[in-house]
């Protein structure tokens, strides 16, 4: 005889509690498969650029060099979104200074070229980091909560299972057994959304920890090149170490502390 028992059987005998449970797992695995698809793609592109971008960097001949090439390709990734929000603070600064489009002073504004600059850069690595991290709370939602609502789907299953069991008055293994095999389904469906996006969340989380990283020693040389117009041959192995150098020259003679040696370069378009 056909055995009745199975996942169309436990479907079909589901209450309006178990298919809104099976709903929600249903809406976190697509949630999850999406954003795992979207964020890997968009990650790998992103990685390609940012390593174009940084090799045209350090072989640029000069900073305006740079700037032509932001213009024409555009902030497409971190690195060089960090570089246009450099340039545009001295641009800015610059044009308040000449009494150009800023005729008062403002809260943007205040402070010396440096502190702007250090803020302009700051605020570029929290909307890159802001950038990286979407989705990351939603995978993190559903690895720690879909065991939990597969579990209650679970509870449920049994509960109802068991009812129609002592209802009918049949106690046997093979009638308990059905039933409460299928309710399990449930908790099955529940490892099989948060399993993924846990491994998923892991992996952006690590790449993200990579690139601020390398974003935020980045920055450093960012920093010295726009403050003090001395560009180095650069130590691609040890990015700080580079901006260290750099900057102790600045201060050896005297340029950092002088907000009229800061170097003019072409405004960029880009907003």
């Amino acid at each position: 005889m056909e055995n009745p028992l199975g996942f169309a059987h436990f479907l079909a005998h589901t209450d309006i509690v178990a298919r809104i449970v099976l709903c929600l797992m249903l809406i976190a695995s697509i949630g999850s498969w999406y954003l795992i698809a979207t964020k890997g793609v968009r990650g790998l592109r992103t990685r390609r650029r940012s390593a174009e971008f940084l090799a045209a960097f350090w072989e640029a001949p000069n900073l305006e060099a740079v700037a032509a090439r932001i213009r024409e390709k555009g902030t497409t990734e971190p690195f060089a979104h960090l570089v246009h929000h450099g340039f545009t603070a001295i641009e800015q600064h610059n044009r308040c200074k000449s009494g150009g489009e800023c005729s008062t002073v403002n809260l943007v504004n205040a402070g010396n070229p440096e502190d702007l600059l250090t803020r302009a850069l700051k605020r570029a690595i929290d909307e890159d980091k802001a950038s990286l991290e979407f989705g990351q709370t939603f995978l993190a939602t559903v690895a720690s909560s879909a065991p939990f609502v597969g579990l209650f789907g679970t509870v449920w299953g049994i509960y109802h299972a068991l009812i129609a069991i002592g209802m009918s008055g049949q106690g046997t293994l093979d009638k308990v057994a059905g039933p409460v095999g299928e309710a399990l389904i449930m908790t099955g469906i529940g490892l099989a959304v948060a399993i993924p996006a846990a491994v998923a969340y892991n992996h952006f989380a690590r790449e993200n920890r990579g690139t601020l990283s390398q974003l935020n020693a980045f920055a450093y040389d960012v920093f010295a090149f726009l403050a003090t117009g001395v560009k180095t041959s650069p130590m691609l192995t040890d990015a700080r170490t580079t901006s260290e150098k750099v900057i102790a020259m600045a201060r050896a003679q005297g340029v950092a502390a002088g907000a009229e040696c800061q170097p003019t370069h072409p405004g960029l378009a880009l907003r």
